[in-house]
């Protein structure tokens, strides 16, 4: 088995076991809210808006650049400055931190993305948190390893990892991993998919198929859909139809889209009740715990109760709620924070990132690979009702 897990909260003390590092207090789990990881996968660019001052936050010798959309338009400018207040929060939370957060603001844009990991540089960053917009981040890459500085992004294009380029975003791969390991575990092998023909459903599918295949299982029945509910009906036939043969079926989009999904196939003659649903963390949004024909389904996200807790003490401070991803931010400054205090001058190098034991923070357990993907500890929660119901907890440890 692995190591112990490094725990990244604010008051904590630091010690050392024979068995590993272990930086922190009590871990503050977390969640799916509403709007469920992985809502900004698209990372499409958002119109440039005004300049914002550059702005520093502490005061500590190691230096930190942040990179967010801060003036962005609509949902982008909204995410920027809820993930800017949670950054803000955990440094405030964190007892006595060395760090210097440089804030910089791209607007939502490559262009601004790359100014602002330029400006951070030349102010002696010695790693980059951000950007969260996938076109952002290649710009961003190259900078900072032509300094040999470390990015840890928050984009959900898997794409943009690599070689020193981290993502801490709720990745569709961790998702599907998840939730097909626990229906095999349950002993459901034949499997069945419907999934949109769009960028995120073709991580899943890929995701999926080995998924399943790493699993000993098999696919009787995989479509595709458009984009509007005409173009769901021959697909919802396809998988109807073959849906005798299966014992799961893997239904993968936004909560809106989903019920749409479960209305075609039961339209189409399917019995969603004699199939084990699964879905992924997409799923945790009110239309689907309202519609009677996907309760029961299973699907993976991290715990709720840590972004809860979170959500209090973002709300306490700034007297409105966090955007999902503003977890992110905390996590990527609490776990900065935490090994400029213990790792020394190798804080940020890739051997103390890819600690295969991994770090705890709101949303549970996470671990960035040599390849710049991460590794989540999810829970599988089943639908409700009255939300999400956790039917698997999320794992305490990585495993070896």
């Amino acid at each position: 088995m692995a190591g112990p897990t490094s725990k990244l909260d604010s008051s904590a003390t630091t010690r050392r076991t024979a068995m590993g590092l272990i930086l922190g207090a009590p871990l503050l789990a977390g969640c799916a809210g509403a709007g469920g990881p992985g809502g900004l996968f698209s990372g499409a660019e958002q119109p440039s808006g005004p300049p914002q001052q550059p702005t520093s936050v502490g005061s500590g010798k190691v230096k930190v650049g942040l990179i967010l959309p801060m003036s962005g338009s609509g949902n982008a400018g909204v995410a920027g400055n809820s993930m800017k207040n949670a950054a803000e929060l955990a440094l405030s939370e964190f007892r006595n931190p060395d760090l210097q957060l440089l804030i910089k603001d791209d607007a939502g844009t490559a262009q601004g993305a790359q100014q602002g990991a330029q400006q951070a540089l030349d102010e002696g960053a010695e790693i980059i948190l951000g950007p969260l917009f996938g076109l952002a981040v290649p710009p961003v890459a190259q900078l900072a390893r032509n300094k040999g500085v470390s990015v840890i992004a928050y984009s959900t294009d898997s794409s943009v990892a690599g070689r020193g380029v981290y993502l801490l975003s709720f990745l569709p791969e961790s998702d599907v991993n998840r939730i097909v390991d626990y229906a095999t575990s349950t002993g459901k092998r034949s499997f069945a998919a419907m999934l949109p023909s769009n960028a995120y459903g073709n991580v899943v599918e890929a995701a999926f198929k080995q998924a399943v295949a790493r699993k000993g299982g098999r696919i009787v029945a995989f479509e595709k859909y458009g984009p509007d509910r005409a173009q769901m009906q021959a697909p919802a036939r396809n998988v109807a139809q073959a849906l005798s043969g299966a014992d799961a079926l893997l239904l993968a989009d936004d909560g809106d889209m989903v019920v749409q999904a479960a209305e075609a196939l039961t339209a189409s003659g399917a019995d969603l009740k004699r199939v084990q649903l699964l879905g992924t963390g997409l799923w945790d949004n009110p239309s689907v715990f309202a519609n009677a024909s996907l309760q029961g389904g299973f699907y993976a996200a991290p715990d709720p109760s840590g972004f809860r807790a979170f959500t209090g003490r973002y709300r306490a401070k700034y007297g409105q709620d966090p955007v999902r991803t503003a977890t992110l931010a905390y996590d990527s400054v609490a776990l900065v924070a935490a090994l400029a205090r213990t790792q020394g001058g190798q804080r940020f190098a890739a051997e103390v990132l890819t600690n295969p034991s991994g770090f705890a923070g709101i949303d549970g357990l996470f671990r960035f690979r040599a390849d710049g993907i991460n590794d989540r500890g999810l829970a599988v929660m089943k639908v409700a009702s009255g939300g999400g119901q956790i039917a698997s907890a999320s794992p305490k440890s990585f495993g070896a």
